[in-house]
């Protein structure tokens, strides 16, 4: 964790867009254009771990159709 990340207050929103990829947000801003809420909100660490444990699979959800 680089000093940064310690001192950082801001609470975010894990987002997701429709193809199942995810991303932070700071939790006082819109979010953008194609993304929603996934359920998770929190420190930076806390969003970082969930999305690790969630997005399993990186590949957009419409090469994994693709692939099936």
């Amino acid at each position: 964790m680089n000093s940064d990340d310690s001192e950082d207050s801001t609470r975010y929103t894990v987002v997701v867009n429709h193809e199942e990829q995810y991303s932070i947000w700071p939790s006082e801003k819109k979010f953008p254009l194609g993304w929603t809420a996934a359920g998770k909100t929190g420190s930076k660490t806390e969003c970082l771990a969930y999305i690790k444990e969630v997005w399993t699979d990186m590949r957009p959800l419409s090469l994994r159709k693709q692939m099936d």
